[in-house]
């Protein structure tokens, strides 16, 4: 049977965990230097999916792990590896997982960070079990300073991979791009998954007004802020890159329990319930939107049955005070009405579907009664920002 997080539980997780994985290998992310890999690689930090454990699995080197471990170090210094953002940007807060690693886990870890003006020349390829640097590598990465880079998390104590322990979380305050982290283990041990929680960063200034952009994807600066359930997949997964890869690559609500024993539907064919499923985004800039993409990709016997789409603009106190009320004061205006969605499709709308509203900061995508969405593109283009009103605000209605 499946393990139910407590409600109490739950909401005592840090807000940053809505935020982007920046250093996911699914967005680019990869490990370029690590001192010692002799029990599983490094490359296995950025694994998009979280750790699994076979008690069977072992090679000629030792236990096989889903993470990083070294081997128990009888030299002097301590481990440590360098990690590039797949998508710069200003970090928020990090997870270190130490899942399964219960006798074996990094008894402390610190994580430094740095904004390189251009990538390192090298990098790790191929299976690097059982390895540990080479005298070149050790020569390349010293050129880095890295043991002189701000530190994000100081030295903390890590506690082991339980299920009720394996999350070690670290907020950051640290103002500044990041485009590489040192993750360093005190002295060695294991580490499952390193989670870089942040927003992507661009310079907005060397794009043109005129250019059309996809103004919510993360690798633009676009976040999500709430949502109303992510049973089976987090909204922030819409605005990944490319297409998802399959159904986990998406959001997934779960079965809305207050359907109606029996389903009507109206004259064009949308079902009449009385819940949704919501997620608010921010855009990576204020603009105008042109186009919208509802990609439903994977989602064959549970698409949802249809969509709309809400904007606002707001200043950044105004966005601190409606997330502190889960955007339930809002006065959304209507970008895209309600819409019939199709399974495993495409959905592509234009300025013929879409309400002219004023260049918009942020945007509400509602689905209903439940379902999942594996992309969301939001095109237009950037402007500079504006508190003006949308022409058509209103009250969130009853129902879509």
């Amino acid at each position: 049977m499946a393990e139910r997080k407590a409600a109490a539980e739950a909401s005592a997780d840090p807000d940053f965990l809505q935020a982007n994985d920046l250093a996911c290998e699914a967005v680019g992310g990869k490990v370029i230097f690590a001192t010692d890999e002799w029990f599983a690689p490094a490359a296995n930090l950025l694994k998009r999916e979280t750790p699994t454990f076979s008690p069977s699995a072992f090679h000629e080197f030792g236990k096989l792990m889903d993470g990083w471990e070294t081997r128990r170090r009888r030299t002097a210094g301590h481990d440590w590896c360098i990690v590039e953002l797949g998508v710069p940007g200003q970090i928020q807060g990090l997870d270190v997982d130490t899942s399964f690693f219960t006798g074996n886990h990094s008894p402390g870890v610190s994580v430094q960070a740095s904004c390189l003006d251009k990538p390192p020349s090298f990098s790790l390829e191929g299976d690097r079990t059982g390895m540990a640097a080479s005298d070149a590598q050790l020569a390349a990465v010293a050129e880095l300073r890295s043991e002189a880079w701000p530190e994000l998390v100081c030295v903390s104590e890590l506690k082991p991979g339980y299920s009720d322990s394996c999350h070690n979380y670290f907020k950051v305050n640290f103002k500044h791009r990041v485009t590489h982290l040192r993750l360093n283990m005190h002295p060695d041990g294991g580490i499952a998954r390193l989670r870089a929680y942040g927003v992507g960063q661009r310079d907005w200034s060397s794009v043109s007004t005129q250019q059309e952009v996809d103004l919510v994807a993360m690798t633009n600066g676009g976040v999500c802020l709430g949502y109303s359930d992510a049973h089976f997949g987090h909204p922030r997964n819409m605005i990944g890159l490319g297409r998802a890869a399959n159904m986990a690559d998406g959001w997934e609500t779960a079965r809305r329990l207050d359907r109606p024993k029996y389903l009507k539907v109206d004259q064009r064919g949308i079902l009449q319930v009385p819940g949704w499923e919501w997620t608010v985004f921010r855009l990576g800039t204020p603009g105008l939107i042109r186009r919208v993409e509802i990609d439903t990709n994977h989602f064959r016997g549970n698409f949802p049955d249809s969509c709309r789409i809400d904007v606002c603009s707001l200043t950044p106190e105004e966005e601190a005070q409606c997330v502190g009320t889960k955007w339930s004061s809002v006065a959304w205006g209507v970008l895209l009405p309600p819409q019939k969605l199709r399974p495993h499709h495409r959905h592509l709308y234009g300025e013929a579907q879409l309400a002219p509203t004023h260049p918009v900061t942020h945007v509400r995508l509602t689905i209903s009664p439940d379902g999942g969405v594996s992309r969301l593109r939001l095109w237009g283009r950037p402007t500079a920002p504006t508190a003006a009103p949308l022409a058509n605000q209103e009250r969130p209605a009853s129902k879509l």
